[in-house]
């Protein structure tokens, strides 16, 4: 039996990750659980699968879980909170394997703890690679521990790569469904709301990977992301827009034959790919039915649609400190557009302002690291009120 960490465990990814342990539950003991403040669903979540430690990162809510379980009559387990307790869960001698399942920035904290204390690590949450992936890496490297994608493009890579060595790859293949506005014509952006963005055709996702998806940086975050994983440098790294997400990534080796990796718009085939590794078992998912399937197309993203693709391969050749005021800018902007404080146009604007504002640093420790973010945050927040509105 291996004893896991969920962290974010409320989430989609945390939820799909319950599923295959479910499925899968002669091999996979839930030890713990962590969750920002979803309460009542963290509740349903504990009655189920009975873990050790609970840790909430918001340490107004643990009344409001205790309160729950008295009233449910759950056995109540060690309750951790704050982002010690993330950091405490995620370091745990008894857990196995680390499930990365957190949004944004606050991922990094858990990631770092589990890859220092040489776990393996279930990763979703690619702002970790993206605001610390050289740290991270060489961390790894002295620590024994094992960083398995989840995310379904670099799960795809690292599927794929099985297929031949590194010398002989001659690039990676990353495909994005092109979101919402793939042939909306650019007059046409400054009129998106947050409804048009959220409307994503192919995949089910929090607000912030949704919007991220509609401009793109999602895509820029996943090369930045690809980087370090798989040690390829980012001239290396191309993105093909492909509508009907079938396919999700590619290897293209020197001697000409591309190797990819196709499957349905489903996370539980990801998750579980990282949690069984090197094993493949029989998936509580549906395969994909070739019947269906369809015309495959592909096509090179428009960078005058989608600037943030530029932004994010200019932040990865910058290095150091850049990737992380990219992904913080990128974080606040987004925010201000759902709440209708800024145009969706004026995402890409407010990220370069902070690129171009800040001065590089290296990326050589965590405390680096999370100065530029939090430079980049109070940065953006500072020039939102020039910002142009959003239309409502």
């Amino acid at each position: 039996m291996k004893r896991l960490a969920i962290i974010g465990s409320t989430g989609s990814i945390g939820q799909n990750t319950l599923e295959v342990v479910r499925h899968l539950h002669d091999r996979f003991e839930v030890f713990a659980l962590a969750a920002h403040r979803s309460v009542d669903q963290l509740l349903g979540q504990v009655k189920s699968f009975q873990p050790k430690v609970v840790a909430l990162s918001d340490e107004t809510r643990i009344e409001d879980f205790h309160r729950g379980c008295r009233e449910q009559g759950i056995r109540v387990p060690e309750v951790l909170t704050g982002q010690e307790g993330l950091r405490t869960v995620a370091s745990a001698p008894d857990v196995d394997i680390v499930v990365s399942g957190a949004v944004g920035a606050a991922g990094l904290l858990p990631t770092w703890a589990a890859v220092q204390a040489g776990k393996t690590v279930a990763l979703a949450n690619k702002e970790s690679m993206v605001l610390a992936g050289e740290l991270l890496s060489k961390t790894a490297a002295a620590t024994g521990a094992r960083i398995i994608p989840i995310d379904s493009e670099h799960s795809a890579i690292d599927q794929c790569l099985r297929s031949g060595r590194h010398h002989e790859v001659r690039r990676l293949i990353l495909t994005a469904s092109g979101g919402p506005f793939r042939n909306t014509s650019v007059e046409e952006f400054s009129q998106i709301t947050p409804e048009n963005a959220l409307n994503h055709p192919t995949w089910r996702m929090g607000p912030r990977i949704t919007i991220d998806s509609a401009t793109l940086m999602n895509k820029g975050l996943e090369v930045i992301e690809a980087r370090w994983l798989f040690d390829i440098p980012e001239e290396e790294i191309a993105i093909l827009i492909h509508p009907q997400s079938i396919v999700h990534s590619m290897v293209e080796f020197v001697d000409g034959s591309v190797v990819a990796q196709l499957g349905t718009t489903d996370m539980r085939q990801p998750i579980q790919y990282a949690l069984t590794y090197p094993d493949r078992l029989e998936s509580c998912g549906a395969g994909l039915d070739w019947s269906t399937a369809g015309k495959l197309e592909f096509a090179l993203p428009d960078p005058e649609r989608f600037p943030c693709l530029r932004l994010a391969y200019a932040a990865m050749k910058q290095g150091g400190t850049a990737p992380a005021v990219l992904n913080a800018a990128d974080e606040v902007a987004v925010r201000a557009f759902l709440d209708r404080r800024i145009a969706f146009t004026e995402i890409p604007r407010l990220i370069e302002d902070a690129l171009n504002a800040h001065s590089t640093g290296k990326a050589d420790s965590f405390e680096g690291v999370m100065t530029a973010d939090q430079w980049a945050r109070e940065h953006v927040l500072g020039i939102l009120p020039h910002a142009r509105m959003a239309k409502s």
